[in-house]
């Protein structure tokens, strides 16, 4: 075998130790990306090696080294920095609230025109536009409190380091270090605590500020919201408060007066200290100079004008209808959640009518003043409603607030009276029954209730008409015994009465007790054919960013057909016209409504309206002692407060009267009550009348008893003492009365009943004009025209001879 042949075998195995990697799988090899990685991992080692080594230090460990130690404290105070700001962003308000134009913990309430009523807490009475604030007064303080506001983005760090210098070299505070948009921040969203985390909040706020809002709005804000010293807040309260002046009306030297105070407000106040005060102003003027505000001859004049003081208290201490706003105050919870509450700053649009409010209380106070002394009451309360929409217009809920603050339009409870008898009569015409329906006016017992009338007379048959108009108590108990308690009551819930009302006889007369409001809100029905809308005295609530969070939508209800309420206002209108409340006639206007007065004369009431506006007035004392008045004083009051309200107020009918009275299809079901005993007693002859009245004032007066209201005797049950008085009259009549004498009574009761001024008998109709009988003053003791009044008499309001 040659040599080359024993070669020939091992070239291959030679050739595989040469090149190892041509046998091997290819999966086992190293990827490509990862030789790479570790080639550029090499070569960033080989340059960090060769900068380190030309670092100082070399040849020392890395952590000896200075500059690492430096680097380290740069950037973790950059990351502390960072967490810090994150930190503050997260505690400040939400982006959205940062447009909030009053503080936290206020509550403004204003009137229907805008009129500031009342304020709670740190706020301003007058919240004015930045047009209407002189530009030199917006000058002043941009020169005192913030030279470079123009410039900055909400911190100005030159400010900052010119005002820690001045301070340094003045031995005192001479110059403050936020700019206006850090103290606007402070004022609305932070506290007063001196802290360097409230700095920094502050300063952070102030750049978030910058902005949302622009310069103007900032300083809009500012000028209305910086606390100014004796209980000013803003540019315009500081005007009232220290000179009696509105903004526009200031001098330069008063301008400057005033913006020299925020600082320190208390200690800088004219009032405390007028050297100093004088200094700051001086100091302030001069800044101005230098800004080229003013020229060196405004300057030098109003560096010598005197500081007059003519101090007045702040405007958003006056209020104004304190009544009505404790009762917005009260309501304010049924439409704001308690957060936003807590939190405040909202403002409170209301529904009342200045005018009108202090119309109402000129009138209560008049009636207090005059009627009052000599009619035995003295208290008053009066509410006017837009029937319309249910807006509260005027509200005095008493005598005088500051005496006491129990509102007697709202919380008050009061048996309303003969007032109670338009929802009984609403309740009889709604059934179908026609106001020319006859109903007997005699004497009657149901269920041992006996009712008696104001006059303790009786007038045999009379229309339903008539003896609303004459307010006959008797035949108010035989219409609700013909219509049924349920209906009436429902009724009265649906037009607007929220108190309870319970199933009774007395319930016809007004023996269930309720509020003024309710009861004008419910006669608010009649006014608006029908249809109720609650009461309220909120239109809108606003928070601090000045954005709606509530609105009033209540919608109107149908309570009672539009037919029975047309007839119902026109029996209304002969009340006023020809009955018991003609005191509140309005000229040329049509006005109803119904009078009231309760058991001993202790409540005197009259609840009147116009399409437009109807209003309740209440008299009478908190103790429930007896008056001596008549509800025409009611009836007065309310006229003299309507004679002001409808000044301008377009004149407008109610709806006609329907033709048809006769045989109507009744918008609710009656539910005649069946009584377990009812005793029906003929009227009794004039003279044993007499005769019988006069021994029953004998023995009121020997027993002090007196019962000269609409609701005689309230009670279900009469006292024994008075059925065994009446049964003893009519034994003694039945005795001494002759056949004859019974025949010529019974004559003259025929004669009577057939004349103008008496009734149809029952199953008989009449049909009367729509025009309103003239209105007439009446004498209690005679049927016959009265003699001519005395002076006294010539001043008291109209009254009528029937009961109220």
């Amino acid at each position: 075998m040659s040599g080359s042949d024993i070669e020939k075998p091992a070239s291959p195995e030679g050739d595989q130790e040469q090149n190892p990697a041509s046998n091997n799988p290819p999966e086992s090899s190293p990827p490509p990306v990862l030789v790479k990685g570790k080639q550029v991992l090499h070569r960033l080692q080989t340059v960090s090696s060769a900068i380190l080594d030309k670092l100082p230090g070399r040849g020392k460990p890395l952590y000896r080294r200075y500059w690492f130690w430096a680097g380290i404290t740069l950037g973790g105070g950059a990351i502390a920095t960072s967490y810090g700001i994150w930190t503050i962003d997260k505690s400040l308000p939400d982006r959205a609230e940062l447009s909030a134009v009053v503080r936290e913990q206020t509550l403004t309430i204003q009137a229907a025109d805008g009129t500031i009523i009342q304020q709670q807490g740190e706020a301003t009475r007058e919240q004015l536009k930045l047009e209407e604030i002189p530009e030199k007064l917006r000058q002043a303080f941009i020169a005192s409190e913030d030279r470079r506001f123009a410039n900055h983005d909400g911190v100005d760090y030159q400010g900052v380091v010119r005002a820690v210098v001045n301070n340094l070299r003045s031995k005192d505070v001479v110059e403050g270090g936020s700019s206006i948009t850090q103290q606007l921040s402070r004022i609305l969203f932070l506290k007063q605590e001196k802290t360097v985390w409230r700095k920094l909040k502050e300063a952070r706020l102030a750049q978030k500020m910058e902005q949302v809002l622009t310069k103007d709005e900032i300083l809009e804000r500012y000028l209305n919201l910086v606390y100014l010293g004796s209980g000013a807040y803003g540019v315009a309260d500081a005007a009232q408060v220290y000179f009696s002046k509105t903004v526009d009306q200031l001098t330069l030297s008063e301008m400057a007066t005033i913006a020299a105070l925020p600082p320190a407000p208390n200690r800088f106040s004219p009032v405390v200290n007028l050297e100093l005060t004088q200094q700051r102003r001086n100091l302030v003027l001069q800044r101005m100079l230098e800004d080229k505000i003013i020229t060196p001859s405004e300057k030098e004049s109003a560096t010598n004008e005197a500081i007059t003081l003519k101090a007045s208290p702040p405007k958003r201490w006056q209020v104004e209808a304190p009544y009505f706003i404790s009762y917005v105050q009260k309501e304010l919870p049924k439409y704001v959640p308690p957060e936003a509450l807590k939190q405040g700053g909202l403002t409170v649009e209301t529904s009342l009518n200045l005018d009108w409010q202090r119309a109402a209380e000129k009138a209560v106070s008049k009636t207090l003043k005059n009627q009052g002394r000599w009619e035995n009451f003295k208290e008053a309360a009066l509410v006017a409603i837009d029937p319309r929409n249910g807006q509260i217009k005027a509200m005095v809920g008493g005598k005088d607030f500051n005496n006491t603050q129990f509102n007697r339009v709202t919380q008050a409870q009061r048996q309303p009276g003969s007032t109670f008898k338009g929802f009984v009569y609403a309740a009889a015409i709604a059934t179908g029954i026609s106001p020319y329906d006859s109903f007997q006016d005699s004497p009657l017992i149901v269920d041992g209730y006996e009712p008696k009338n104001f006059d303790e007379g009786y007038r045999g048959w009379i229309n339903m008409r008539d003896a609303l108009t004459k307010s006959v108590n008797i035949v108010a108990v035989r219409i609700i015994m013909r219509v049924g308690f349920q209906p009436t009551i429902n009724l009265a819930h649906a037009m607007g009465i929220k108190s309870e009302l319970k199933p009774m006889y007395s319930l016809a007369l007004g023996s269930n007790e309720v509020n003024l409001l309710e009861i004008t809100s419910a006669y608010g029905t009649f006014a608006n054919q029908g249809l109720h809308v609650e009461p309220h005295g909120i239109t809108r609530i606003l928070n601090r960013q000045g954005k709606v969070i509530w609105t009033a939508n209540f919608q109107p209800k149908v309570a009672l057909d539009a037919e029975s309420n047309a007839i119902m206002t026109w029996m209304m209108r002969n009340v006023v016209n020809a009955g018991t409340g003609q005191a509140a006639q309005l000229n040329n206007r049509q006005v109803a409504g119904k009078t009231g007065t309760t058991d001993e004369a202790r409540d005197l009431w009259f609840i009147g309206f116009i399409p437009q506006l109807v209003t309740g007035v209440w008299l009478g004392n908190d103790n429930n002692k007896p008056t001596w008045g008549s509800s025409s004083t009611a009836a007065y009051t309310w006229h003299e407060f309507m004679k002001v309200a409808v000044e301008g107020m377009p004149i407008e009918k109610f709806p006609a009267r329907p033709e048809k009275l006769e045989g109507r299809k009744g918008s609710i079901k009656a539910e005649p009550i069946k009584a377990r005993r009812l005793v029906n007693r003929s009227i009794p002859s004039r003279d044993s009348e007499q005769e019988s009245n006069d021994e029953s004032s004998n023995r009121r007066r020997r027993r002090g008893e007196y019962n000269n209201s609409d609701e005689s005797n309230n009670s279900d049950r009469p006292s024994r003492r008075r059925r065994r008085r009446y049964n003893q009259e009519n034994q003694t009549n039945s005795e001494n009365t002759s056949r004859s004498e019974r025949r010529s009574s019974r004559r003259r009761q025929s004669s009577e009943e057939s004349s103008p001024t008496s009734e149809t008998p029952r199953r008989r109709r009449r049909v009367e004009s729509d025009t309103p009988a003239p209105s007439r003053r009446s004498n209690s003791n005679s049927d016959s025209t009265p003699s001519k009044p005395s002076w006294r008499e010539r001043l008291r309001p109209t009254q009528s001879s029937e009961g109220n």
